[in-house]
């Protein structure tokens, strides 16, 4: 009977320790590791093309059916935030080495709190990007304007903000572009296509992808460009 007793405390200490260990991880820690399983497997080839972000690119599953003829390395995980994204930047980016990073992300930043502001974002996709640059000085990064999602209309305001000052910053840069998908996204009287999301108006069906595919294509480089 001791025994028994002995045998069963061992297993509640074992699985205490192990909800504990686990409390320990940062967030999205089961995203990444599943990303270094999926390397372990099969390492992407260098100078690629690297799609990162939120949801939007996470429910992108067959993103290079899209763009044919590009290597197209996609790490976007869902609900992520810009600190998320950079908190990971050198497990899912750098290691890459990509030619070419492109950028989903700020509309949860912006869904998480009142008190995130435009400028928060801003300065958040900065540091990310200024860290990007300072790691991979070739690489170029295309930053993809925050969607108008119908679900988070409250926040369009802040997404225009947002986008015309991240806009207005890639300017600045040699080795960056601005795609604008937020105003592709709307009907010619201002109003957002419907048709284009799922249920729950804010990710995308295929049709939206669509969208984002003839905004991107031109400036995506193809595997002979390497």
């Amino acid at each position: 009977m001791k025994k028994i007793i002995a045998r069963i405390i061992v297993v509640v200490v074992a699985q205490f320790i192990l909800l504990e260990v686990n409390a320990q991880h940062p967030p999205f820690y089961n995203d990444i590791q599943a990303f270094k399983k999926q390397d372990s497997i099969k390492f992407p080839p260098p100078n690629g093309i690297l799609f990162v972000g939120s949801s939007s690119f996470t429910k992108w599953t067959d993103v290079s059916a899209y763009f044919p003829g590009k290597t197209i390395i996609n790490r976007g995980f869902g609900g992520s935030s810009l600190p998320d994204v950079i908190r990971y930047e050198d497990e899912i980016i750098i290691p890459y080495k990509p030619r070419q990073v492109v950028i989903y992300c700020g509309e949860n930043d912006l869904a998480s709190s009142d008190n995130v502001t435009a400028q928060t974002v801003v300065d958040r996709a900065k540091q990310l990007m200024e860290y990007i640059w300072n790691k991979l000085p070739n690489a170029q990064i295309i930053f993809v304007s925050l969607k108008p999602s119908p679900s988070r209309r409250h926040l369009w305001p802040k997404m225009i903000e947002a986008n015309t000052k991240i806009r207005d910053y890639l300017k600045t840069k040699k080795n960056a572009l601005f795609v604008d998908v937020y105003s592709k996204m709307l009907n010619k009287d201002g109003t957002v296509m419907g048709q284009i999301f799922l249920s729950d108006s804010l990710h995308m069906n295929a049709k939206g992808y669509a969208i984002w595919k003839r905004a991107l294509d031109p400036y995506l480089q193809s595997n002979k460009a390497q």
